[in-house]
């Protein structure tokens, strides 16, 4: 299925009417290792992760909603937001941390008082499928007419493999580096990516994070620090990147777990990482580049989720990161490449690249550029921020209004058409 359509066409409206059951439902420190020596990298645990501790059930949420929806004006009989409080939509626009080996209390709080409607397992556990099971249902039983009028949680993590692997233990293979995933035939990738699918799925998780499509300059991959470095790239051409990204990306789908390609317009050339330094930039890319259009290719072939990267971008906008940039996101990503699916950030809510701006303005400012989806995974404790900033600006600018109506028309629409009721 193609994702692409002509250039500034207007998004589609959701036709979809979504079951109001409960379902199973790089980003950001902590889930994407630092560089450090080669030699004291360890494969299973980065120095940058948290220890994951023997079991993923610690401090279990209240499955308690607490908070009334306010009437949402006089939408249309057949809008796919009729009904819907302000406070809910903003909702459906966040994604929040939810850690695997000690998860803290605002996440579940994000769900029942914010109306969050996204979760990210983030951090390192060895505990294995069923324990990571129990900790998603908790999750999801949060779930109610008042908290996200019952619409289903995406639940995401980080399965790249290699160093980049969040779950492991009983159940999990040990998913290796993108870049020996880039060596096999791509039928050989696609089947084993269906496994590795398969244990998503019964651990409850229905989006994955991965994979990789950023282009990486070969004679340079062990300066760039997020990327080459850790060998996340499928190799060192466009032609490599998109017969292996996409091979993956199919059978991950083929298990019911969606996947978002990764990070627009490409963080394969960047000599920092954005989760740990500031003021990181891209001088070489630019709108017509082959690292812009690998993601084109994996749009071509369906993915309905692009995350952006946080560089800035000096070829393209020089004067914002890309997740702010309605240059990047709305002119580039949905105006040249057609893409009308969801479009989310990397970790803000602690990556030093953001740190300019109030965990408010970042959420304001991604929505404004045309983002879908703000990923705040490292630090949870910033969603209520953002959350109020996104309802105080709707509220104050119709124009902005209509940019959450339409992000969380993109949002609904992708969980209609990938999330099966049960």
């Amino acid at each position: 299925m193609t994702r692409r359509r002509p250039a500034r066409a207007a998004v589609t409206a959701l036709t979809a009417t979504l079951v109001v059951v409960p379902l199973a439902a790089c980003s950001g420190a902590g889930s994407e290792p630092s560089p450090g020596p080669a030699s004291s990298v360890s494969e299973g645990a980065p120095s940058s992760s948290p220890s994951p501790s023997p079991s993923a059930t610690t401090a279990s949420p209240s499955p308690t909603a607490s908070t009334t929806p306010e009437p949402a004006g006089t939408p249309t009989p057949d809008d796919a937001l009729a009904g819907w409080s302000l406070e809910q939509k903003v909702g459906q626009l966040l994604m929040v941390g939810v850690s695997v080996s000690d998860p803290a209390p605002v996440s579940a709080e994000a769900i029942r008082e914010e109306h969050v409607g996204n979760v990210f397992l983030h951090g390192r556990s060895t505990a294995g499928v069923d324990a990571t099971r129990e900790l998603v249902d908790e999750y999801t039983a949060l779930v109610s007419p008042r908290s996200t009028r019952g619409t289903p949680l995406l639940v995401a993590t980080d399965q790249e493999g290699g160093l980049v692997q969040v779950l492991r233990g009983p159940g999990f293979s040990d998913v290796p580096r993108a870049t020996e995933q880039a060596t096999w035939k791509p039928a050989t990738l696609q089947k084993r990516a269906r496994g590795w699918g398969d244990e998503l799925a019964a651990a409850g998780v229905n989006l994955n994070l991965a994979p990789v499509m950023d282009l990486v300059d070969e004679d340079d991959a062990a300066d760039n620090p997020p990327i080459g470095y850790f060998g996340r790239n499928y190799g060192f051409t466009p032609t490599s990147v998109v017969r292996s990204a996409n091979a993956f990306s199919a059978g991950q789908r083929a298990a019911g777990v969606e996947t978002v390609i990764k990070h627009f317009p490409g963080l394969g050339r960047v000599t920092e990482n954005t989760d740990t330094a500031a003021r990181v930039t891209d001088d070489v890319t630019t709108r017509d580049d082959p690292s812009v259009r690998v993601f084109a290719r994996g749009i071509d072939a369906g993915a309905r989720y692009v995350m952006m990267s946080s560089a800035v971008y000096e070829r393209i906008d020089p004067d914002a990161p890309a997740p702010f940039s309605p240059v990047v996101v709305d002119d580039l990503l949905r105006g040249d490449l057609g893409f009308d699916g969801v479009v989310m950030t990397d970790d803000v809510s602690a990556a030093a690249q953001v740190q300019d701006r109030s965990p408010g303005e970042r959420a304001v400012d991604a929505v404004d550029a045309g983002v879908d989806l703000v990923l705040a995974s490292a630090d949870p404790s910033v969603v209520p921020a953002m959350a109020d900033a996104l309802v105080a600006k709707a509220r104050k600018d119709p124009e902005f209004a209509k940019k959450v109506d339409a992000s969380a028309r993109r949002v609904l629409a992708a969980k209609a058409a990938t999330l099966p009721p049960r």
